[in-house]
């Protein structure tokens, strides 16, 4: 039996205006190649960098929020190594002092009988770098072109322990990591753009060498384009290192990469030993000095070397950093009552979960029963599910139609609450609902004209439903056959009949109610 060891690294480009060196823009969506290029990133002889101080506070609030120590002495260094997409020669990065260190991430797991449980993944390290340029690889060609308009970007590193153990806690580690990136404003994490790659190394122990705590020979995987990709490859490394170790083989160190279309990881390149980055202090930059500025205003006497003020401050940082995904869900859960799925899509689309607490706001002031005394618990908690109900099914489906957010409808989040209390009450059916919503969608109407207009108004009026009751019963004797010899169907049957002569407009659960008193349920 052998025990999976996982640990990831994780690059992601950061969101800022310029790159991590120099002026030259920072923009993902550019298709022309080598346009966002200066001598600097382009490393010129005679240029100096800039470190982008942007950059610096994002990488610190991301270490912040993933319960991170923050050096407050630290500096860039040169890691020298040679590749056509790296056009200084080496790479400014950092390598003894990163800027955060000793954090950790919690992760939602399951065990076998399906039960959640928390589950801590130690954070090595986070450090800020530049990227590299992009290298094309023609087919059929002898030769590769270079983008450099990637060259130079800021960069974000993360480095975890080695404490996953399966593709599924691969993939909840980096779904999560990417929502707190988003959250914060870090970094968009399109994977699909290269703005966040993963990284697995991945070996597998067994009871001796876990109770000695040793490891396997590591494999590394590269290139993976997905989050989905990276779980699927960790479970195809442990199925293939598993039956190499089980067939008496030994597994080979080397860098492997992942075939999408096969289902597979590849032999890319052997890894014997570690290389030697000849990494030291970069020459042309100052050491950085982070502090907390209560305690600058002490006048707490520097720490290291000398360096310029950058003006860094943790304490300010932190004041910037907004609600976490986690903090949302758990929010949510205690605000609203709703279900878990709910909450799981309101907390991954951000901005559908933001237009539902828009509508949430208004509810109260829409329900007619406020106007008497705030509604219990129960009360609100059923209107906020009928809400998140619409929102998700309807609206969203709608939206996504025309490439849209809720938000960007016609359908403001007032024009949502006073449709939702409108199904509440019972003046709407569901059916007469959706119909109100697509013409809402289409006009931006309010509800209120919409089913006026329309004729949507559900029936509620006993007189006239015991009148429509009263026809069905006496068109479908069958039915009422069927009923009398211990059947239960009829029931639901004769509703659907009352609904169809009354055009839908029927209140079901009244129609329920003087069906049974007319047979004397």
């Amino acid at each position: 039996m052998y025990k999976p060891v996982i640990g990831l690294e994780i690059h992601a480009e950061l969101r800022t205006k310029t790159k991590m060196f120099c002026d030259s823009l920072n923009d993902p969506d550019e298709k022309h190649p080598n346009i966002n290029v200066c001598p600097i990133c382009m490393g010129h002889p005679g240029t100096l960098p800039v470190a982008n101080e942007d950059a610096v506070k994002k990488v610190i609030m991301a270490g912040l929020a993933l319960n991170c120590k923050i050096e407050k002495d630290t500096f860039f260094e040169r890691k020298n190594y040679f590749y056509p997409d790296l056009p200084k020669g080496y790479q400014i990065s950092q390598y003894q002092k990163p800027l955060c260190y000793g954090g950790w991430l919690d992760i939602e797991t399951r065990d076998k009988r399906q039960e959640t449980g928390k589950k801590k993944i130690k954070i090595t390290r986070i450090h800020l770098e530049e990227d590299a340029g992009r290298l094309y690889h023609l087919p059929n060609k002898d030769y590769s072109l270079v983008d450099f308009n990637r060259a130079g970007v800021p960069l974000m590193e993360l480095v975890t322990e080695p404490d996953l153990e399966s593709g599924e806690e691969v993939r909840k580690f980096a779904e999560e990591l990417r929502l707190i990136l988003r959250y914060l404003g870090v970094s968009d994490a399109d994977m699909e753009k290269g703005q966040m790659r993963v990284e697995v190394n991945i070996s597998l122990r067994d009871k001796e060498q876990e109770t000695s705590n040793k490891f396997g020979i590591k494999v590394e995987i590269k290139n993976i384009n997905s989050i989905k990709f990276a779980a699927d490859a960790v479970d195809y490394e442990i199925k293939r290192q598993t039956e190499l170790l089980e067939a008496g083989e030994k597994v080979k160190q080397e860098t492997r990469g992942w075939d999408e279309q096969k289902g597979a990881t590849f032999s890319q390149r052997s890894k014997e030993e570690a290389q030697d980055y000849r990494y030291f202090p970069e020459p042309d930059l100052p050491p950085l000095l982070i502090r907390d500025k209560r305690q600058a205003a002490k006048g707490e006497p520097r720490q290291g070397r000398e360096t310029r003020d950058q003006g860094i401050f943790i304490d300010e940082i932190t004041a910037l950093i907004p609600e976490l995904p986690q903090q949302r869900r758990e929010r949510f859960a205690r605000q609203y009552s709703l279900p878990e799925k709910d909450i799981d899509l309101f907390t991954t689309d951000k901005t559908l979960g933001d237009y539902f607490e828009h509508v949430a706001s208004e509810l109260l002031s829409f329900d007619k029963l406020d106007h008497l005394k705030r509604p219990e618990p129960k009360h609100q908690q059923k209107l906020f599910k009928l809400a998140s109900n619409y929102i998700i099914t309807e609206l969203k489906r709608m939206a996504e139609e025309v490439y849209a957010e809720p938000a960007d409808t016609k359908i403001s989040p007032e024009m949502m609450a006073d449709l939702v209390v409108r199904i509440f009450h019972g003046e709407v059916s569901s059916s007469g609902a959706q119909t109100a919503l697509k013409e809402m969608f289409a006009t931006g109407a309010s509800p209120g004209k919409v089913i006026e207009e329309k004729d949507l108004a559900q029936l509620s009026n006993i007189g006239d439903l015991e009148m429509a009751v009263s026809k069905v019963i006496a068109d479908n004797p069958k039915a009422i056959g069927d009923f009398k010899k211990g059947s239960e169907a009829p029931i639901k049957f004769l509703i659907g009949a009352v609904m169809r002569e009354t055009k839908g407009k029927a209140n079901p659960q009244i129609v329920e109610q003087i069906i049974k008193r007319k047979l004397k349920i």
